[in-house]
């Protein structure tokens, strides 16, 4: 909680880059660190998922502090893809209880796919491919997450937001006041949010079975 206060407060009042370059790094193994001292062992098959989206979540936070340019993006894009695959990994066996059986409730997910391809496509240049892969992949990402109830499907529409937000700063001449907060507000709230949600799940699903 102090590191994503500090972090914010960077970002808010323009705090130099050292203290929200190193707040950011600190983020997601502050959240995994509270992930594993949450639960019991064994660790399932959903925890163990998790904590390798949360992993991969930092080398995107982490590796393009050491780049410029294109190439900080690209790995930017590629460490939070990997978690995203993860991510649907860890979800995939709760689609049936997800908006997948709703296909009507698609609709604003795939609208606002679309828009943002539409209002950044023209800037994306070379990077368009990857920015096109990783929107997918997010947005799988977010369907499934309805499935396991909705403190998950509301990070997962979160974490939607948040990179929706990344692809105006990057692609877009649309300014928003403070948009470096509130990408990492958004960020923090749906990555906190699909943790605790995995964790009462965990908890959920070892107590079944213990009953049994």
């Amino acid at each position: 909680m102090l590191v994503t206060s500090a972090h914010l407060l960077a970002q808010l009042f323009w705090l130099t880059a050292l203290l929200a370059d190193a707040t950011q790094i600190l983020l997601m193994p502050f959240l995994a660190g509270a992930v594993i001292a949450s639960i019991t062992s064994p660790r399932g098959r959903l925890i163990r998922l998790l904590l390798a989206a949360l992993f991969f979540s930092w080398v995107g936070d982490a590796l393009p502090r050491f780049m410029d340019g294109d190439p900080a993006f690209l790995a930017m894009v590629g460490g939070f893809l990997i978690a995203q695959f993860f991510y649907i990994g860890a979800l995939a066996r709760y689609w049936k209880s997800s908006l997948l059986r709703r296909w009507w409730m698609l609709f604003p997910y795939l609208a606002a796919f679309a828009v943002l391809l539409v209002l950044g496509s023209a800037r994306a240049g070379a990077l368009l491919a990857p920015v096109i892969i990783y929107g997918l992949a997010l947005m799988v990402m977010a369907i499934l997450s309805t499935g396991p109830g909705p403190v998950a499907g509301s990070c997962g529409a979160i974490f939607f937001l948040s990179d929706s937000l990344i692809a105006l700063r990057s692609f877009t001449d649309i300014g928003l006041p403070y948009i470096g907060f509130w990408i990492i507000l958004t960020y923090v709230a749906g990555q906190a949010m699909i943790s605790y949600a995995a964790s009462q799940r965990d908890a959920q699903e070892k107590s079944t079975t213990t009953c049994r």
